[in-house]
């Protein structure tokens, strides 16, 4: 997966690639010219590079506050049953916008501090061993921390906008109100048909 390329190096022969070095936060592999790819996972967390510890502590942070806020932004959406109130609501929803930010915060830091080291290593001359350059996932990494930081912000404004357009009461006036208005007015009209004489004989 391009998840996977953190860092790639090469190495070209005449006509074909003999080698293609990648590596990420969990292990270092190597494929060769047939596809065939080897793989080796760090022997132990406590003989790692501090860069990479601290990568790992960011990644899985920004995973764990991504969940949370997928979790709130759910609540918060005013499609949803849960939650109360819509003043309710906006606030739920802006705690998750806030968590969102953190969580791309927590990525981007963690890819640009990764890329960091692969550019200081690369333009160091004194640096002797394989030399990286920068892989599909930090570019992803940066895409999709952006995107979270987008998204979280515009979850954050959901509360200024609920409290800037309060709800409005309308008046609902009913077909009753309609029908004695109609009955008043036909009240009001005089009758101006003459009245009738009956003779005695009609009463028999």
């Amino acid at each position: 997966l391009p998840t996977d390329y953190w860092k790639v190096s090469t190495i070209d022969g005449t006509v074909i690639t003999t080698a293609t070095f990648w590596a990420n936060l969990w292990k270092t592999c190597v494929t060769d010219s047939t596809g065939v790819s080897n793989c080796k996972d760090f022997p132990s967390m406590l003989a790692l590079d501090g860069y990479i510890q601290a990568c790992r502590g960011l990644m899985i942070s920004a995973v764990c506050l991504g969940f949370f806020g997928a979790v709130f932004g759910l609540v918060g959406m005013k499609c949803t049953k849960v939650g109360g109130s819509d003043q309710t609501k906006a606030k739920i929803a802006c705690l998750a916008g806030l968590i969102f930010i953190l969580s791309g915060l927590c990525s981007m830091t963690s890819c640009s501090l990764y890329a960091n080291r692969i550019t200081s290593e690369f333009f160091d001359p004194s640096f002797v061993a394989q030399k990286y350059e920068l892989g599909a996932a930090l570019f992803i990494g940066w895409a999709g921390a952006s995107l979270c930081i987008i998204g979280g912000s515009i979850f954050c404004f959901s509360i200024a906008e609920n409290s800037n357009s309060p709800r409005r009461g309308y008046a609902y006036n009913g077909a009753t109100s309609v029908l004695s208005s109609r009955t008043k007015v036909h009240n009001n009209v005089p009758d101006k048909t003459p009245p009738k004489h009956f003779d005695k004989n009609a009463y028999v």
